[in-house]
């Protein structure tokens, strides 16, 4: 009997501890990334959320981020739109978690990844709790099979967490357009972007084929959407027309096998997206102004043919 109190003891003990532990790291430490570019998701749930009607909800990596004008293609198409494109760096599965958060009958969600042969495993899971931090309205956006990896990155990040804390600095801002402030209330980065800057590489831009993870994941956020009644489709993504960039032959096979191995349908030709390199900002995959207007014409006319083949 004592030494089952004991054992009693111990493990209350241990509750208690962990309990203040968790009080003290996300209740006094966290978060210290509000003004980070990532912390902008936050605000694109919100929209998502307090957003009536059928939408056009953009899903995808930073190439929506800095590629869209959401009140453009608002206007193009006479629907509101949300663009939760962020930071690729999640990786495409976290950023696709953002579809099954807030689903309306009617909404149409516009998939755009700039790759489709993942890993099916978020990338990056300290940059994960730097999006995600104490905003539980978040944490959807870890699948079950995702936390072991988040587990192990979390004393990383609570490290980084600890030192702002002790030093006043964490929260702030840059001044440049990777901020939380750069982002639009509709979720676009609106940062000026007159101009390409120098330097861009643009070796990362590759035809990257479909895999079996991929396609699984996509198909299953295809059903569920669908049994909500919401549709799902995919869009290309800004391709620049560099002196090594595949040809266009190679960006229609990659359609293709998009055609091939997904339930959604593919609206758009991908060649028509080969853009100029002065349209590029500052990576393979982030436009100008000029090229966000370009690329949003073009997508309004893609979801608009869609729209109008399912009356």
């Amino acid at each position: 009997m004592q030494k089952r109190k004991e054992i009693l003891l111990f493990i209350c003990n241990c509750i208690g501890m962990l309990m203040i532990l968790f009080l003290f790291c996300f209740g006094l430490v966290m978060p210290q990334y509000e003004g980070n570019y990532q912390a902008a998701m936050v605000d694109k749930v919100k929209r998502l959320k307090e957003t009536p009607g059928e939408r056009i909800v953009l899903i995808g990596n930073s190439n929506l981020a800095f590629g869209i004008n959401s009140e453009l293609l608002e206007q193009e198409l006479g629907r509101p739109v949300i663009n939760m494109g962020l930071h690729g760096g999640t990786g495409n599965c976290f950023n696709e978690r953002a579809a099954l958060l807030d689903v309306h009958p009617g909404d149409l969600y516009v998939f755009s990844e700039t790759n489709y042969d993942d890993a099916d495993a978020i990338k990056n899971p300290e940059l994960a709790w730097i999006t995600i931090e104490d905003h539980f309205e978040l944490y959807p956006l870890i699948r079950a099979k995702d936390w072991p990896d988040m587990i192990r990155a979390y004393p990383t990040y609570l490290g980084k967490c600890l030192t702002f804390w002790r030093s006043g600095t964490g929260n702030g801002e840059l001044t440049n357009s990777y901020r939380r402030s750069a982002f639009n209330e509709r979720g676009d980065n609106y940062y000026p972007r007159p101009v390409s800057e120098e330097g861009i590489d643009f070796t990362p831009a590759t035809v990257n084929h479909i895999n079996a993870e991929s396609a699984k994941r996509l198909n299953d956020i295809c059903q569920k959407l669908r049994g909500k009644g919401a549709q799902m489709v995919i869009a290309a993504y800004p391709i620049p027309l560099w002196e090594e960039v595949p040809s266009a032959e190679d960006y229609k096979q990659m359609e293709e096998e998009l055609w091939q191995a997904l339930d959604a349908e593919v609206i758009s030709d991908f060649t028509a997206y080969r853009y100029d390199t002065s349209y590029f900002y500052d990576t393979h995959a982030h436009l100008t102004d000029a090229g966000v207007y370009v690329r949003t014409k073009q997508l309004a006319q893609d979801i608009r043919g869609y729209l109008e083949r399912q009356q």
